[in-house]
């Protein structure tokens, strides 16, 4: 009876601090999270990249989304890849052209850096630089079908 009533304090206890940081996450990135998941500041469509996309840039976006991305988005961002997760390979597909009308670039940028839980996507604010997410997202934009 105690380790039950000491297991019930923890749980509680555990889901009170959850509670009191998340608010303290969606401050660092600027914003809260949406119904999907995703963690977007209010002005995460007006964002615009500070690139000039060029062809450096993108050959830039390029290795790094070989590099990150194609292990769940595959080569050509279909959402193939060998990490993908087949129940949500259609949030996966970075090619879908009615993706590319929802997301803005502000709003790519800020689903690379912030990630999500579910479906998984890892965030790369802490291993990319700003200027290496906005080479992915110039090099992103370029697999939507038009």
């Amino acid at each position: 009876m105690v380790q039950r009533l000491v297991l019930i304090g923890c749980g509680m206890a555990l889901a009170c601090a959850t509670a009191a940081l998340m608010p303290r996450v969606a401050a660092a990135t600027g914003g809260g999270q949406t119904g999907t998941g995703w963690q977007l500041p209010a002005d995460a469509e007006a964002k615009k990249s500070p690139l000039q996309v060029d062809a450096k840039v993108l050959a830039t976006g390029r290795a790094v989304f070989k590099d990150k991305c194609t292990k769940c988005h595959g080569a050509a961002g279909l959402g193939d890849g060998p990490d993908a997760d087949p129940e949500h390979r259609e949030d996966m597909d970075l090619t879908n052209p009615k993706r590319a009308d929802r997301n803005a670039d502000g709003v790519v940028f800020y689903k690379v850096a912030n990630g999500r839980r579910r479906p998984k996507m890892p965030a790369f604010t802490d291993e990319l630089t700003e200027q290496q997410i906005w080479s992915v997202v110039a090099y992103v934009q370029t697999l939507r079908k038009k």
